[in-house]
């Protein structure tokens, strides 16, 4: 049986990354980039278990695509990996960056087969440009610049990591606290994705598919005396409104559904239950405008929508292209791209009896192409 656990750190919030979608989550094929790292790990070699570290956030939604130990991350690097190591069984612990998405069998072979050379075994690459350090030239055969994986003794690390100094590697942890590291040379294709144009450099990483994502949503509000009438975000004239823990925007609830649908990221009740106080009376404008955020920080992007509202009162044609703008405008995609439809059912039903109004919504999604 393995006497190794694989780490693996994906709880950043990518800021360096400077794109409203976050680096773990780009496409590479269908798979995010998370999911295509840990599966590249776990066919060159066999570990005793895979642990994730993610953002509370992110790790429902990460929970969809594979069955590996997962574990909420930390405010730092450090704090993520004590989480981590919580779970850790095995004398041996490999830790590794998501970002750093290119590792090949010859190299983590050469880590794993010094694991008992030292407390920690850290891949390094040379520098070949002069280094000035503030106003001094230093010798730039004394500087090395430290690469993950790096593979520790557990217990050495557990305990390096029981202080309140921060470090941003393992083994400069362990040396610390009295612990030994061997070096050795890494591999210059294990570049560490931190800025967009770095993905340039990385050339195991495919570019997305083109796949198309749809959804559904279906919605529907009674009327209520109370309170204003509020589709697809605009504001209608009417002597009642709708009963709804939020502004009851039926078609905006129905949109959500359909956009959560086509990311297969659950629905509106999981998101926004309808038992949370934070959310009552909300203007549901913000609520979408929260999911598609998420759904962009996921790695999607809004190809259009189409709403089809069913209702026997109001009469809503003079509304529609006010909402068409309005929807467009909070979804940040052009107004072409969101398609109103309203109609009648002819008096059948509890719409045809003018208790309320029903929406159908249709979504369609597609990867965010890093490639452009």
């Amino acid at each position: 049986m393995s006497n190794l656990t694989l780490v693996l750190l994906a709880a950043g919030n990518s800021t360096r990354f400077e794109m409203e979608v976050k680096k773990q989550w780009l496409r590479i094929g269908e798979k995010p980039l998370w999911h295509y790292v840990a599966q590249s790990f776990e066919k060159l070699q066999n570990f005793a278990q895979i642990i994730i570290v993610s953002s509370a956030q992110d790790l429902v939604f990460m929970k969809n695509y594979a069955s590996y130990e997962f574990v909420v991350g930390g405010d730092t690097r450090q704090q993520s990996l004590k989480n981590a190591l919580i779970k850790v069984q095995t004398e041996y612990v490999l830790v590794s960056d998501i970002a750093r998405s290119c590792v090949n069998a010859s190299f983590l072979t050469t880590i794993i087969d010094a694991k008992g050379n030292a407390d920690c075994i850290v891949p390094y690459l040379q520098a070949t440009d002069t280094i000035v350090y503030e106003k001094e030239t230093i010798d730039r055969e004394k500087v090395k610049r430290v690469q993950t994986p790096q593979l520790s003794k557990t217990d050495v690390l557990r305990k390096a990591l029981e202080t309140s100094q921060e470090f941003t590697d393992e083994s400069s942890a362990i040396v610390a606290a009295g612990g030994t590291r061997e070096f050795i040379l890494g591999d210059e294709d294990a570049h560490k994705i931190t800025y967009i144009d770095d993905l340039k450099k990385i050339p195991c990483l495919q570019p997305p598919t083109t796949d198309i994502l749809s959804g559904n949503g279906f919605d529907v509000h009674a009327f209520d005396t109370q309170g204003e009438m509020w589709l697809g975000g605009v504001k209608i004239e009417s002597d009642f409104g709708f009963k709804a823990h939020s502004d009851g925007d039926v078609a905006i609830h129905s949109l959500i559904d359909a956009l959560l649908g086509a990311a297969g990221m659950g629905d509106i009740g999981m998101m926004f239950p309808d038992n949370d106080e934070q959310y009552k009376g909300i203007d549901s404008k913000e609520l979408l405008h929260h999911v598609v955020t998420k759904i962009n920080n996921f790695g999607y992007l809004i190809v259009n929508v189409d709403l089809t509202i069913a209702a026997q009162t109001p009469r809503l044609a003079e509304y529609k292209d006010q909402m068409r703008k309005t929807l467009a405008s909070v979804m940040q995609i052009e107004t072409s791209k969101v398609n109103i439809k309203a109609t009648t059912t002819e008096k059948l039903g509890f719409i045809g009896r003018s208790e309320g109004v029903g929406v159908w919504s249709n979504a369609n999604l597609k990867y965010f192409n890093w490639m452009n």
